[in-house]
């Protein structure tokens, strides 16, 4: 399938919400969300990695029709093991690109990342766990490569901003 010129996060959320999947919405959609002003071109999620929620994982990613972004010609679907590890699972999806990943920041999963999320509506019936703004800065500067450099400045001002009302 052709990968659409826009990516469509809420329709990736939508249908994870759906199968009961368990992660919080982090990186540049966190940001967005939080009202900074940035743009990004993937969705990043934390997912937990209990064997439950990865089950429910993989029934999503099969609705989702999602494949490894690394050689897309072979259309490459994540595994257990895949889902499991800490590392990042590069996605394609049908309504654009996911990035899965088992930690963040140092070594950070998704049970140490619960006490640090808000609930979000972010459609009609959709309510996701995303980082909140100062713990997304706080592990962004933790593993500051040069987008992250880039976007923390911005990340502050919007943290200023929110906190005076």
């Amino acid at each position: 399938m052709a990968r659409q010129a826009e990516p469509d996060f809420v329709a990736i959320l939508r249908t994870l919400t759906r199968h009961e999947v368990d992660f919080i919405v982090v990186g540049g959609v966190c940001a967005v969300l939080h009202g900074a002003p940035l743009s990004t071109f993937h969705l990043d999620l934390v997912h937990s990695r209990k064997p439950d929620n990865i089950h429910r994982l993989l029934t999503a990613l099969d609705a989702l029709d999602a494949h490894s972004r690394i050689q897309p010609e072979r259309k490459a679907r994540p595994g257990v093991s895949h889902l499991s590890s800490p590392g990042p699972q590069l996605l394609m999806t049908r309504f654009g690109p996911l990035d899965l990943l088992g930690t963040i920041g140092a070594g950070r999963e998704y049970k140490d990342l619960e006490e640090h999320t808000i609930e979000m509506r972010v459609d009609r019936g959709i309510k996701v766990r995303v980082l909140k703004l100062d713990s997304l800065i706080r592990i962004k500067s933790e593993t500051a490569g040069e987008k992250d450099k880039a976007a923390l400045p911005l990340l502050r001002r919007t943290l200023e901003e929110k906190s005076r009302g």
